[in-house]
């Protein structure tokens, strides 16, 4: 009966300890769930307040004490926004600028990263480099030169101005990222198409370019919100509405109401919704081929 009582009581010990085991181990992994939640909460939050304030009316903006859910929300501001001319038109236009900008990326910085990537030459470093470099420099440190060859080549005030301002932003980055996906293919299967009688274009179209369609995807996609973003060129080279892009247009909605002048900060919230949402969309739908390309990057095979 001893033997058996002690076994008991080891029997309760040990169930005591695989039970206290997991709470543990939940209550050692608390604060990295609270930092998260603390995260998440901090990004998305201004999103939210956004979404909050496009469909609040616009008595309800500032009243007190503050709403963090609308009584009586309304999707009057959306209307309004959609219904505008000038921001249908920035909407045609960053699609413009952002897709011509993307498809020039991709196709430069393609050719590009297939030289650099795949053959070894006296520079080879220093191009990279070079390009590099061109991403450490803030925007303002080359608007005034960026001007002047703007104006020179009659550019100013049209689409072509921001298409060639944004390239500077995103081309060095695309070169580098897809040089590092073309470097880190195995040279067995370049040699293997030459010796099916494959040409050096017919190896670069149908051999690496698919199996880099992972990083072009990223790159792409990276570059196409980049030009969708930027707001500093798109202000400085373009005076006329009509040539206007969705950032600069969100921040020049007026609402003139008498003799004054106040900020709709209802329009300009849901126009920010409406910029925005695409964005998300799109990530969403290529997330897995974005995850693929990050991920294949930083391994080099």
């Amino acid at each position: 009966m001893t033997a058996a009582a002690e076994a008991t009581t080891e029997a309760r010990s040990v169930a005591k300890v695989r039970v206290h085991k997991p709470l543990r181990k939940r209550l050692a992994r608390l604060p990295f769930y609270l930092l998260i939640a603390a995260i998440f909460v901090y990004t998305i939050f201004p999103f939210y307040w956004a979404i909050r304030s496009s469909l609040t009316p616009d008595g309800d903006l500032f009243a007190t004490p503050l709403q963090y859910f609308p009584n009586s929300p309304t999707l009057v501001h959306y209307r309004e926004v959609l219904s505008s001319g000038d921001f249908q038109r920035a909407l045609l236009n960053s699609t413009i600028v952002a897709g011509s900008v993307t498809l020039i990326s991709l196709v430069l910085g393609t050719v590009a990263s297939y030289a650099l990537g795949r053959f070894r030459f006296r520079g080879r470093a220093f191009a990279m480099y070079l390009m590099l470099s061109m991403t450490i420099f803030p925007q303002i440190a080359i608007l005034g030169a960026l001007y002047t060859m703007i104006n020179k080549f009659g550019l100013f005030n049209t689409l072509g101005a921001l298409i060639f301002s944004d390239l500077i932003l995103t081309l060095p980055f695309t070169v580098w990222v897809l040089t590092s996906f073309m470097a880190a293919l195995p040279k067995d299967l370049e040699e293997a198409a030459y010796v099916d009688g494959a040409s050096p274009f017919q190896v670069f179209y149908k051999v690496l370019l698919p199996l880099i369609a992972p990083g072009l995807v990223t790159t792409g996609l990276l570059a196409f919100i980049t030009a969708w973003n930027e707001y500093l060129y798109a202000l400085s080279f373009t005076q006329d509405p009509e040539h206007h892009t969705v950032t600069v247009a969100i921040t020049s909605f007026t609402s003139g109401k008498g003799l004054t002048f106040e900020q709709p900060w209802g329009q300009i919230m849901a126009a920010t919704v409406v910029v925005t949402v695409p964005l998300i969309v799109l990530t969403l739908i290529l997330q897995r081929r974005i995850l693929a390309g990050l991920t294949a990057g930083a391994v080099k095979g």
